[in-house]
């Protein structure tokens, strides 16, 4: 059996990987009004998950305003995917 993935498992946290699973990259803006969570409910957040290497970071600047967008890391995506055939495997048990 597939473990779930303690990292990605929070609530918050598998939103965001579900949020940037269907894109190349999303600007925290919009991954914080999917959530609607604080910014700094989500920078914490963040924070774990790029420290586990699972997500990037990339600050811009636009209109003269800086901007952080975040994207899935290979790892990122690759402990995702896992975390929910781990979901499927503990659903389809049932």
């Amino acid at each position: 059996m597939t473990t779930l993935d303690p990292i990605i498992h929070a609530p918050n946290r598998l939103t965001i990987c579900s949020v940037l699973a269907t894109s190349s990259e999303l600007e925290f803006r919009i991954i914080k009004e999917q959530l609607n969570v604080s910014d700094s409910v989500l920078s914490k957040q963040l924070k774990i998950l790029e420290e586990a290497d699972y997500i990037k970071l990339k600050k811009k600047r636009e209109f003269n305003r800086p901007r952080t967008w975040v994207s899935l890391t290979s790892k990122g995506r690759k402990a995702f995917e896992q975390h929910i055939n781990a979901l499927k495997e503990i659903v389809g048990s049932l």
